[in-house]
């Protein structure tokens, strides 16, 4: 299990996996239910939008005001005589209203007799299109069926007995008095129960009550006014309401429901911002308009056209008010106002089925914890911290917009549990590994690779690999002699100076310094990282080196009192690298008979006189920029099989050198031949060129003793 946990994905599947699981174990807990509300009424009011004064539902509110002028203008304390009532559905009816609602239940008679309820009655059957209030319920209210005074038809309507089983059931309810039950065209329930942290957020849109369908209040509004005035009193013109899976058809309306069989509702409208009209001007306007007064009405009855009015109670002496998620203490006829707009407008919320809410916070819980998993720097790891619950917010809230109620807190808490628990599980396992690399390779790899190596440490194998690599051997010219010299901090000084600008130059161009052996470096391209076209790189950062110790040269010079010259060897091959020590002590090098080569390059220099010799493989790799002189064909100590050695130069140094440099090549082409004489002579031309003397004193040897085989291999016999 350890080893599996230092594999990345295997930890990404493994903490997406576990938030994933985390977010189910939420859902179905019902954890974050709380939390789960109170962000829905975050969005809610996040997506309210302002009104321009011609809402298509409007309120007539018994305020404050409406019960101070009753009692100072009119002497008339609360409760009010109906015929106020009475003249609000006389100045409805004069204005043209859609329809008038009242969220009062006139349950009991009049305190001021049948005469004042009677009134009101009167004043209903001239609007023609008025709904009242019942409250179904089970505990308050008559357990009594409906009374022979109510007209069932303006209460009720038609559903399949398999859809009425599914509806919430009253078995008592408190009607309107018998004047008022007469009059009206329809009867809405306002028992509406809130959800479980006291916020009305849905309602039933049918309730069974008795072995009958009843609509709420908001249906039964939307009924009357679709059913229109025929009769001048229509009623709710006997629908029928059927529930199809998650949603209700009334009609050609289709509406939403929750998994309750209830209906979400949809607050457009933010607190306070729904027109309102105090009920005390609403009277006083019917008041002077029907006596034919001079006065102007407060409010000209125009104002009303054509709109739906519901009358209802903002006073909070009335104990009417109730927290919704636009307002912390809006009027209730406030909520059943938001439910007609929705009715109207078509506009509703719906809750996914369980499943898709599953899969979608699975999903992002799931994302979140593999993103934080795979985050390979910190700036990934924060930027997916930060993604964990910005994810989900910015997905629900668009839902919301488009009418979906989408998880937002279960997700964003399982993710952000997912994403946390993935950092610390990659501090834990790669913490230690990412201390190890950079502590083990800060010493011979550029800071550029090791970050890359930090990155991806998959890249290394720390239990090595066989892998081809360029390998550089160097040594500097008569170092021994020189450091007898000079003092032992002189010694240092110099060799500190030489070694970091070579060093320098071989991690800058990708190349891992393997070991500092004295004078002596030792490193080696394409290990741990991949170094593509790496003979080549290898080869130009040689030459690097050389131009480099030739800047520094003078300034040796005056230090030592001697120029310092450096030989350098090169050979592509393939050879085993890794990490190889005790358990305790341990170093990233290389093993190989292509590292033994490299090593006999450096040295073979000395025989030709040259300061950089690369093999047959690295050779043929070189690109443009650099050309190579074949040195010959050599077989080095501890190895039988000959290889071809060249002197890699900058191209515009060979072409200065073109002539010279050919008629090498053709005096070693007759030595290959055996023609030991011809190939003196043409060496023996090169006056300045230390591999021709070299050469012609090598072929002056073998023409007064010719072997009896010749192969043109010139066999080192030292290293």
């Amino acid at each position: 299990m350890r080893a599996a946990l230092r594999s990345r994905p295997v930890r990404a599947l493994l903490t997406g996996s576990g938030s994933a699981l985390i977010a189910v174990l939420l859902l179905l807990g019902g954890v974050f239910d709380g939390a789960e509300r109170s962000s829905y009424d975050m969005r809610a009011r996040a997506f309210t939008s302002p009104r321009d004064g011609d809402d298509e539902v409007v309120l007539i509110l018994v305020d404050e005001q409406s019960l101070e002028w009753a009692l100072e203008a009119q002497g008339q304390s609360w409760p009010w005589p109906r015929a106020y009532y009475a003249a609000i559905a006389d100045f409805a009816a004069r204005a043209g209203v859609a329809s008038l609602t009242f969220d009062v239940i006139y349950s009991d008679d009049s305190f001021y007799g049948v005469s004042d309820d009677q009134v009101f009655a009167d004043a209903v059957e001239r609007h023609g299109r008025m709904v009242t209030a019942v409250f179904y319920g089970r505990e308050t209210g008559r357990a009594e069926p409906f009374p022979d005074y109510l007209p069932r038809e303006r209460a009720t309507v038609s559903m399949d007995a398999g859809d009425l089983d599914r509806l919430w059931s009253a078995e008592r309810a408190l009607f309107p008095v018998p004047e008022l039950s007469a009059a009206a065209a329809g009867f809405g329930n306002v028992n509406i129960a809130p959800d479980g942290d006291g916020i009305y957020r849905r309602t039933p849109l049918v309730t069974e009550f008795r072995g009958e369908a009843v609509p709420t209040l908001a249906l039964a509004t939307w009924l009357v006014a679709a059913a229109g005035t025929d009769d001048g009193n229509a009623g709710l013109g006997s629908p029928t309401v059927r529930m199809d899976g998650r949603s209700a058809s009334v009609g050609d309306l289709t509406i939403p429901l929750d998994r309750n069989a209830g209906m979400i509702v949809r607050f457009d409208a933010g607190a306070r911002e729904r027109e309102r009209y105090s009920a005390a001007a609403i009277i006083q306007s019917e008041i002077r308009l029907g006596s034919g007064s001079d006065d102007a009405p407060v409010v000209q009855p125009q104002e009303l056209e054509g709109r739906h009015v519901m009358v209802g109670f903002s006073a909070a002496g009335l104990y009417d008010l109730r927290p919704m998620p636009v307002d912390g203490a809006a009027p209730g006829v406030e909520f059943h106002a938001a439910v007609l707009e929705n009715l109207l407008s078509g506009r509703f919320m719906r809750q996914a089925p369980l499943g898709l809410d599953l899969l979608c916070v699975v999903a992002l819980a799931f994302l979140a914890g593999f993103a934080a998993a795979m985050a390979r720097s910190l700036t990934a790891t924060v930027v997916a911290l930060l993604a964990a619950p910005l994810l989900p917010l910015v997905l629900s809230s668009g839902a919301y917009a488009g009418g979906y109620w989408m998880p937002l807190v279960v997700p964003a808490a399982a993710g952000t549990i997912g994403a946390v628990s993935a950092a610390v599980l990659n501090y834990m396992t790669e913490g230690k590994e990412r201390r190890f690399i950079k502590g083990a390779f800060s010493q011979y790899l550029s800071p550029a690779v090791i970050e890359k190596l930090l990155e991806d440490p998959s890249r290394l194998q720390l239990g090595g690999e066989r892998r081809e690599l360029t390998i550089f051997f160097s040594d500097l010219q008569g170092f021994t002699s020189l450091s007898e010299g000079l003092t032992p901090d002189e010694l240092i000084a110099l060799l500190n100076e030489y070694l970091s600008d070579m060093t320098d130059i071989v991690t800058e161009s990708g190349g891992t310094v393997d070991k500092f052996e004295g004078d002596a470096i030792i490193a080696f391209w394409n290990a741990p990282l991949d170094v593509p076209d790496h003979p080549n790189v290898a080869v130009r950062a040689a030459l690097e080196c050389q131009s480099r110790l030739a800047e520094l040269r003078p300034v040796f010079r005056e230090r030592v009192g001697r120029d310092l010259y450096m030989r350098i060897g090169l050979n592509t091959g393939e050879a085993v690298v890794g990490n190889m020590g005790s358990r305790t002590r341990f170093d990233y090098t290389m093993l190989g008979d292509a590292v033994n080569l490299a090593a006999r390059l450096e040295g073979v220099n000395k025989q030709f006189g040259t300061y950089t010799m690369i093999s047959e493989s690295t050779a043929a790799a070189v690109a443009d920029g650099i050309a190579c002189r074949e040195l010959g064909r050599i077989a080095v100590v501890g190895r039988t099989e000959p290889v071809r050695v060249f002197e890699p130069m900058p191209v515009d140094v060979y072409n200065a050198g073109r002539q010279r440099f050919e008629a090498f090549s053709l005096a070693l082409a007759r030595y290959y031949d055996g023609d030991f004489e011809g190939a003196r002579a043409g060496f023996l031309a090169l006056a300045d060129d230390p591999p021709a003397q070299k050469y012609a004193d090598k072929c002056r040897a073998l023409a007064g003793d010719p072997p009896e085989s010749w192969s043109g291999v010139w066999i080192m016999e030292s290293k």
